[in-house]
């Protein structure tokens, strides 16, 4: 059991609630509870069964807790605060000889532990004293309810560590809200409680402790012991009269001397705190389940977003629509408008050789298509990446997770990287170099021929652009005819050169080129999205890793009831285990 609740309570640790969703401040909340709770109690106290019982004395601000403790020893063992809040620290009485037992190794191991006097609430003070019995520990807790968070979370994690709580009120407090919402937790895990009605008038102890008690079982705690205290003097060392407390004393006392009795208070609370936080697992589990959900459909957004803009951008650079404007301008320029284009319009069939005497391209001809190709992709791909941005931060923008990821992002998501036009025009540039290598590679051995000579590298580069632009031929209208002129035109010029399946594997090279250049591109912005996710650190195994924790307890659990119910079980356990 103990393996089982240390991975469980790993599990919590790594279980992640970074996303604003819908109660997830709640289950934050909640999951650092569990861990406190396995840390400071359900852990340590399953591996010292044999410890002191550990009473801790909770309850709303001026109820009397730490004159009742006092009272309870015998002696000042632990100031009353005067002024409110009481900043102090937590105050816990022992006999000597279990001095043993509270270490720094168990009971909220981050209080540093102090033997004198302090208002010091990181510290636990230790207070060694005679006159309790051996085997009984009494924890005097700061306010519940005080105004000060820090002795409110320190008073909550104290009665998740208590054995026992001793939990005081008063005549004036009995029925408060805050109390209750305490008991309310304590009926839930099952865990001991004993309450004491404090302060309160002899005339009123009837009618008052009568209503409480009726309270206390419409709210699951009809079996918890009920105390009374006068209202009485307090004597200059700060104790009620010996006859106001004697029938807790005794009652403790009991528990104390009485080993089966004591342990079956550690393990009634004990077997509760269990069983609640498996349960409680299971619904940190799910609001796990509701982060990765949020994030996956993040991430898909974004990705849809990015993903339609490569495909956009490849559509738009292969169908046509890049040859028009400039670049056709330039283009037509290069290879002359007369009768070669006009018969490209209307005839398939031509001689290469009509095509390469016809081109009345010069070498800064072709130059000025390479610029114009390069400002029409760069343009393109701007134009897209903005477009993506706009859609992935709109879509973020539906959700109130999404919302507060990008109010902290510390750039504006809805538009492309500042520094995304350098990068497009680097990249285009790369990619028109890589073109005319490709080009220079492939013409190595037919750079002294009249043709190569003719064009030139950057001259055949440029149409070897043209062609991977009009690959699809998908504009329509009057566009098509010289789209679709213009790429033949180019393809034959190419063949003209290097032949048919050399122009073929040229372009096609070419356009996986692009589409990887645009692709590295349009990656970079999305990973402003998707790097934002990823540093949520949310597993998506999380979710399953709490639920299997959960069930191996909760295994375990009935395990161990079947074993106490079936005396034969128990006999077969034990032979089991036998040497």
């Amino acid at each position: 059991m103990v393996t089982a609740l240390v991975r469980m309570r790993g599990a919590l640790q790594e279980a992640r609630l970074p996303l604003e969703l819908p109660g997830a401040a709640e289950q934050r909340d909640a999951r650092t509870e569990m861990v406190d709770q396995l840390e400071d109690y359900v852990i340590p106290r399953l591996m010292t069964l044999d410890a002191p019982l550990l009473a801790v004395v909770g309850g709303s601000t001026g109820a009397g807790k730490s004159t009742l403790v006092n009272s309870l020893v015998g002696t000042r063992v632990t100031t009353p605060g005067v002024l409110r809040p009481t900043t102090r620290s937590p105050v816990l009485v022992h006999h000597p000889d279990d001095a043993k037992w509270f270490g720094q190794d168990r009971l909220l191991p981050e209080l540093e532990r102090v033997a004198r006097q302090t208002n010091d609430p990181e510290a636990l003070q230790l207070v060694a004293s005679p006159a309790m019995t051996p085997g009984l520990a009494i924890l005097d807790a700061p306010d519940i309810d005080s105004v000060e968070e820090r002795n409110r979370v320190l008073a909550a994690q104290l009665l998740a560590a208590a054995d026992l709580w001793l939990f005081v009120t008063s005549a004036a407090r009995y029925a408060d809200q805050v109390p209750w919402d305490f008991l309310r937790k304590a009926a839930e895990r099952s865990a001991a409680v004993a309450i004491v009605l404090d302060r309160t008038p002899a005339d009123a102890v009837e009618t008052i402790s009568t209503h409480l008690a009726r309270m206390l079982a419409s709210r699951g705690l009809k079996d918890s012991p009920l105390f009374t205290v006068e209202e009485g003097e307090v004597s200059e060392m700060g104790l009620l009269p010996s006859t106001s407390v004697i029938e807790i004393r005794q009652w403790l006392q009991a528990l104390a001397d009485d080993q089966d009795a004591r342990g079956a208070v550690v393990q009634q609370t004990l077997d509760g705190a269990v069983r609640t936080l498996a349960r409680r697992t299971h619904t940190v589990a799910d609001a796990a389940t509701e982060q990765t959900d949020a994030v996956r459909r993040l991430r898909e957004d974004a990705n849809e977003a990015y993903d339609r803009a490569v495909a956009q951008i490849a559509e738009a650079s292969a169908d046509g629509t890049l040859l028009r404007g400039e670049v056709l301008a330039r283009w037509q320029e290069f290879v002359g408008t007369g009768e070669l284009l006009k018969s490209l319009e209307t005839k398939v069939g031509w001689l290469r050789d009509r095509v390469v005497n016809a081109v009345k391209g010069k070498p800064q001809q072709a130059e000025r298509v390479t610029v114009a190709v390069e400002s029409g992709l760069e343009t393109l791909v701007l134009e897209h990446a903005e477009a993506a941005a706009e859609r992935a931060e709109a879509s973020w923008r539906g959700t109130a997770a999404g919302q507060i990821l990008l109010r902290d992002a510390g750039e504006d998501l809805g538009r492309a990287s500042r520094d995304f036009r350098r990068r497009a025009e680097r990249a285009v540039r790369d990619w028109q170099s890589d073109v005319l290598e490709m080009v220079r590679s492939e013409g190595a051995d037919k750079r002294s021929t009249a043709r190569f000579l003719a064009f030139g590298v950057n001259g055949l580069s440029v149409a070897l652009m043209v062609v991977v632009f009009a690959h699809t031929a998908g504009v329509t209208g009057a566009e098509a005819g010289i789209a679709g002129g213009s790429a033949v035109l180019g393809q034959k010029l190419l063949e003209a050169v290097f032949g048919d399946q050399a122009v073929r594997s040229l372009a096609e090279r070419a356009r996986r080129q692009l589409e990887v250049a645009v692709s590295d591109l349009l990656d970079s912005e999305r990973r402003r999205y998707t790097e934002l996710l990823d540093s949520l650190e949310i597993s998506p195994e999380a979710p399953e890793r709490l639920r299997a924790a959960a069930r191996k307890v909760d295994d375990l659990r009935y395990a161990a009831t079947r074993v106490q119910q079936d005396p034969a079980h128990q006999e077969s356990a034990s032979d089991d285990t036998a040497p």
